[in-house]
């Protein structure tokens, strides 16, 4: 039984083919991938169901599936599809990582397997209505495909990533299949052992859902505004991608590296440039570029906005103060949206650009968004984005939002959300520190029944959740985050830290300060303290296991950028769970009820006000936070 995929293109314009002609037309079509990678589209006729795809899977990879869930983000598919937009990613995972040596090869590569998806060269998956910029590019690639023009796969950084051409032979893409992402299992340089769907490189953001991240920082740069490359979700097929030999496999039939093999991927159009931003000296770069890639460095929480993945394009003598005219290009966005709030690395945060104040421009930018729209965009463009990192891109779009109608610069709201180290510990930023307080206020005052959040209460110690790097069953789960903890226990409450801050406001002349604050701010930009009353409807659920954190042997580092470098790798071994470097979350959000959540976000704009207050009287009085040391990923 085959199982068949009809040949799609994007419009009636694009070469591939046409729909095979007598046939009736499906009712819809999914790209299915499993958790080591393979990837097979299937054609749905109406009331096929999740079993259906199962036995076709079975069938078409000879791979047994009684033992799986199909997944489509947070949501476990039960039986049925009806609610799944077509063209949509799903992930066949096993229910167990335990693999007997009976198991067979689950390789996406091979006739057999080529034969039975018959879908374009390239798909683009998710996008309700695809620019036509992103057609073209679309288009580019696959007509240099069927001339014979090869990519080339690029040595640098620490994933599979390869630069597709047109037919003249110019980069015009670079594809990032979610398989090779590091510790995925197709992974060209060495860095393995995990599966699809568990933590990753970084622990807020799993293995394969990199790509998801790369869309999403491009939908949410409305206008261009930070200048993001287009960027879209494929499903590309070639022979240039990897395929690592199956572990336990003793044959090499369904490891023909020599057959086209389907992934799905980020394909984001390549932007020639001269260099990046960690080759050229920072005073070059025009104050509005630098306040325009912050912005959306803080909507989208980039815990990995580093020198590396800022393209730098000159364009002549410049107007303003800071040297030469240039271009910035924001790349890789894959470490943005974690699920939950850690560390974010801003590489621009002590650049003397970002403390020059924002433009009228920029405000009035800022005061339009509207972190609600954003959620439900993402919903529908990306239903795959999970509901945690929503919520992380509604909190930090309300707290830029809030910060700069209270004044604040780049630099200041960077600040606040980055963490600081002390006696080698790592310390809650004072966005955590803010969001621990609203988290406790509303758990003291119990707004929620526990029939309505759908878990109750564990007498365990909340104080410190450990994130896990066992390879075992666990790290299938979806991760959860500590309410309260830190890297290491402390006999201080972080919480301490907010009643200082209230204390030493009390000793100042608050009158007078708010006198001066107030006259120094835009008029034009409104206060969102009603926020909240328009996100009553978000609802966020579901609550799983933590995770026990492990204690890394080497450190890495690596880049995945355009410019071209040779990566800098690590030192020791490269195992999945050595690799992975420490992370401590001192508050979680995704486990909140819609209730809970509203409460939350309440009071949490409550405490906004006297925590900028405390950060303007601090920055007057000449107590300016030292420079910390990089932490980024640097992927």
């Amino acid at each position: 039984m085959a199982v068949a995929v009809l040949d799609r293109s994007f419009s009636s314009e694009y070469p591939g083919g046409s729909r095979t002609e007598g046939r009736q037309l499906s009712w819809k079509r999914v790209f299915v991938q499993t958790d080591n990678g393979s990837v097979l589209g299937i054609e749905l006729e109406r009331g096929e169901n999740v079993q259906t795809v199962k036995k076709k899977l079975q069938i078409a990879l000879n791979m047994p599936t009684d033992e799986s869930s199909l997944t489509f983000g947070d949501l476990v598919l039960n039986n049925d599809l009806s609610s799944i937009r077509n063209d949509s990613p799903l992930l066949l995972k096993r229910n167990q990582i335990h693999r007997s040596n009976s198991t067979p090869c689950l390789s996406p590569t091979g006739k057999d397997v080529w034969q039975r998806d018959r879908s374009g060269p390239i798909e683009i998956l998710g996008c309700s209505s695809p620019s036509s910029r992103m057609k073209q590019l679309a288009k580019d690639v696959i007509k240099a495909i069927k001339n014979g023009v090869d990519p080339v796969a690029a040595n640098s950084g620490m994933g599979g990533a390869y630069y597709f051409k047109n037919i003249w032979g110019e980069r015009v893409a670079i594809v990032k299949p979610t398989d090779e992402e590091p510790f995925a299992p197709n992974n060209p340089k060495g860095f393995v052992g995990k599966a699809l769907g568990q933590p990753g490189l970084k622990r807020s953001v799993r293995v394969g859902e990199t790509g998801f991240r790369e869309v999403a920082a491009y939908l949410l740069d409305y206008g261009h505004f930070a200048n993001v490359p287009p960027t879209m979700l494929v499903k590309i097929t070639h022979t240039i991608f990897n395929v690592n030999d199956c572990v336990g496999c003793k044959s090499k039939v369904f490891c023909n590296k020599s057959e086209a093999v389907s992934k799905i991927a980020s394909l984001q159009e390549f932007i020639p440039h001269d260099f990046d931003a960690s080759d050229h000296g920072t005073s070059s770069f025009p104050v509005s570029a630098v306040h325009r890639i912050g912005i959306l460095d803080i909507r989208i929480f980039n815990t990995d906005r580093h020198a590396g993945n800022l393209l730098v394009k000159k364009l002549g003598p410049g107007a303003d103060n800071f040297g030469e005219q240039t271009e910035l290009i924001p790349i890789d966005h894959g470490l943005c949206l974690p699920e939950c709030l850690e560390d974010p690395y801003f590489e621009w945060i002590h650049w003397p650009q970002a403390s020059v104040p924002f433009s009228e421009e920029e405000l009035e930018y800022i005061a339009e968004l509207d972190p609600v729209k954003d959620a439900e965009m993402l919903r529908t463009e990306l239903p795959m984005i999970r509901e945690a990192c929503l919520r992380v891109l509604v909190l930090s779009t309300v707290f830029l939002k809030e910060a700069a109608a209270f004044g604040l610069c780049l630099s200041e709201i960077g600040d606040m959300m980055s963490r600081q180290f002390t006696a080698k510990e790592e310390e809650p930023s004072q966005l955590e520190l803010l969001c621990m307080e609203a988290r406790k206020w509303v758990e003291e005052r119990e707004f929620f029944l526990p029939d309505e959040a759908g878990v109750e209460d564990d007498d365990d110690d909340f104080t410190q959740f450990l994130l896990d790097s066992e390879d075992d069953a666990d790290a299938l789960e979806p991760p959860a985050f500590c309410k309260f903890g830190s890297m290491k226990a402390s006999s201080r409450n972080p919480l301490s830290k907010l009643d200082e801050c209230d204390k030493e406001e009390e000793e100042t002349e608050e009158d007078e300060d708010d006198d001066i604050l107030t006259s120094a701010l835009p008029q034009k930009i409104p206060s969102i303290s009603k926020l909240s009353s328009s996100m009553k409807g978000l609802g966020f659920i579901g609550k799983s296991k933590p995770y026990r954190r492990g204690v890394p042997k080497g450190k890495v580092t690596g880049r995945t950028n355009y410019s071209g470098k040779a990566s800098e790798h690590q030192s020791g071994s490269r195992s999945a769970n050595e690799l992975l470097p420490p992370s401590a979350s001192f508050v979680k959000l995704s486990d909140m009820s819609p209730k809970e959540w509203s409460a939350f976000l309440d009071k949490f704009q409550e405490l906004l006000p006297g925590a900028f207050r405390t950060r303007k009287h601090t920055a007057r009085v000449g107590q300016r936070p030292m420079p910390r040391l990089g932490t980024s990923c640097q992927f």
